[in-house]
């Protein structure tokens, strides 16, 4: 994926994980959680030799890596 591509794609997942985790950020953190979870989660998905080649796939894994983010940002911070 395109740079321009990574902010949109991190942007919207970081928005949709900051609403299923009753969150309050703002627009630079939701995108820093969706790339961040992305990266981090197919790190962990190629581990285990799986690969998600799809756009949609990829958002889903950026949403999932994004929540796991504040996740445990929580657990850390409590």
């Amino acid at each position: 994926m395109g740079f321009i591509m990574w902010i949109i794609v991190g942007g919207l997942a970081g928005w949709i994980a900051e609403k299923i985790m009753k969150a309050d950020h703002g627009l630079l953190t939701n995108i820093a959680l969706g790339i961040g979870g992305a990266v981090a989660l197919n790190f962990v998905l190629g581990l285990v030799g799986v690969l998600i080649p799809s756009l949609i796939g990829q958002f889903a894994v950026a949403v999932a890596g994004a929540c796991a983010l504040i996740y445990g940002y929580r657990m850390i911070r409590s």
